[in-house]
């Protein structure tokens, strides 16, 4: 259940907010950026202008209480927060459910689109995180692909890509959108929706590590693409990692990927990055897998 504003007003947890805004890849500077307890549109809490980097100064804002991120529990551990865009030229963005978590520092990435004929702008919803909200379990796979079959390995070595094409939907919806995502976005993006950033850097670190090898494998193996599909990897839970469309990202965890982007898991004598599955370990039990909160 979401905590009430007046609820998180009444404690002391604090979270801090940063709203980058960008266009064609450049900073947009004098975009108004207005700021709201999701829930709670019409309250502006926040009213800030992005500066010549495109980014909003740093706002505290109250959240629920870390403990709550560092067990799961019925209650949500970090609170949601809406941020609406608007900029000279530009069609308005509005997202919600932006999180925050205690003693956390949250980037919400804005990217505008030029003002068209037939601009409606963007409405963008982040679903609940993967250890609050409800979300089909990993479906089994072997850890390591056979090699020996024709055609399953098209590299001949692990090369860590640029780009990795992202199916927003499960790998046999012909209707999902596929998104090109550089590699260490999509890694930040998939840590930010599967673990809390308030765990301990040990911690953050080895489950980048998992999401990382299990993202290596499917490249390298060019598992989908073996299947005459035309992407890399899924959204799908179910399939591989949960990847949400412009969602914040967490400063504790984009700093872990940019430390340790181009590492993975293998075992002795096998070449390719270790499949590895793992669950939360409390609401799903995978006994033969790693587990998110094992390491905390």
């Amino acid at each position: 259940m979401r905590p009430t504003l007046r609820a998180l007003q009444e404690g002391s947890a604090r979270g801090n907010l940063q709203v980058s805004v960008t266009a064609l890849n450049r900073p947009v500077e004098g975009a108004t950026v207005t700021i709201s307890y999701t829930g709670e549109p019409d309250r502006v809490i926040e009213r800030l202008t992005s500066n010549s980097s495109g980014q909003t100064e740093v706002v505290s804002l109250p959240t629920p209480p870390i403990e709550l991120s560092l067990s799961p529990g019925i209650e949500q551990p970090y609170s949601e927060y809406t941020v609406q865009v608007l900029a000279e030229g530009y069609e308005p963005f509005d997202v919600s459910g932006t999180e925050l978590l205690q003693d956390t520092t949250s980037v919400q990435p804005i990217r505008l689109n030029p003002i068209t004929a037939q601009g409606r702008g963007q409405n963008i919803v982040i679903p609940a995180h993967t250890l609050y909200g409800d979300y089909p379990p990993k479906i089994a796979e072997a850890e390591i692909k056979p090699v020996g079959e024709p055609g399953e390995i098209v590299l001949s070595r692990v090369v860590i890509p640029e780009t990795v094409v992202v199916h927003n939907g499960v790998p046999t919806d012909t209707t999902a959108q596929n998104y090109y995502v550089p590699y260490k976005e999509y890694i930040k993006n998939v840590a930010s929706s599967e673990i809390y950033a308030t765990w301990p850097k040990s911690t953050i670190v080895a489950n980048v590590l998992a999401i990382m090898s299990f993202t290596m494998n499917r490249v390298y193996t060019e598992w989908y693409r073996n299947k005459l599909l035309d992407f890399t990897i899924t959204s799908s839970t179910a399939f591989d990692h949960k990847w949400i469309p412009e969602r914040n990202l967490f400063d504790s965890i984009s700093e872990v990927v940019d430390e340790i982007f181009d590492q993975y898991l293998s075992r002795p004598d096998v070449k390719q990055p270790i499949l590895t599955q793992y669950c939360d370990g409390q609401r799903s039990k995978c006994p033969e897998w790693m587990t998110e909160f094992e390491y905390l």
